[in-house]
């Protein structure tokens, strides 16, 4: 009787276990997720893309200072016809009004007698020359820089818009890396 005893809570406890691990292992199954799905969502195609758009900042002799948003083709001109025109003693010989904007640049329209593009004609501020808004006369400040390289500098700007770093002057004819050494510490961006 005593062995039987045993048996039965020995088959007690192992159906009691098969039991359990059964409840355990259905309760695992339903408690987990449904696959999750991956659904392609095509934007329309008449919507702007990103980097469609350019912000340019016009300030200067202009009507209407301000932050323009323009087509991604713009013109100066058609910054300058965002801002209102320009005022009467702007000097537009000094802005190339047909040069191509690019993003995030800033526009500045001389008055009469100022340095062309806004620039300085002498270093400002921390002591460097701004490539973006240098006139032939910064430029050729510059060692090694004279009247044509300081020219052809101004000419790429103009066709390629804001230098986005210093490395860029390796762009403009007759700019090789040791040119590039020796400017690197005098001029930015």
């Amino acid at each position: 009787m005593r062995s039987r005893l045993r048996l039965s809570i020995g088959a007690a406890v192992v159906l009691g276990l098969v039991v359990l691990s059964a409840a355990v292992g259905l309760g695992i199954m339903r408690g987990q997720a449904d696959p999750t799905q991956t659904v392609q969502i095509d934007a329309p195609e008449d919507d702007v893309s990103v980097g469609g758009e350019l912000y340019v900042h016009v300030l200067g002799q202009v009507d209407e200072p301000g932050l323009y948003v323009l087509e991604p083709d713009a013109r100066v001109v058609d910054a300058l016809a965002a801002a209102g025109g320009t005022l009467d003693d702007a000097d537009l010989q000094a802005v190339n009004l047909a040069r191509l904007l690019s993003d995030g640049e800033q526009l500045v329209v001389p008055a009469v007698g100022a340095a062309p593009d806004g620039g300085a004609t002498a270093p400002v501020g921390d002591g460097l020359i701004d490539l973006n808004n240098a006139d032939q006369a910064a430029l050729e400040t510059l060692p090694r820089i004279g009247p044509a390289l300081a020219q052809r500098i101004i000419d790429w700007r103009e066709a390629n818009g804001r230098f986005g770093s210093v490395d860029d002057l390796l762009a403009v004819s007759g700019i090789g890396e040791k040119l590039l050494a020796g400017l690197r510490d005098l001029v930015r961006v």
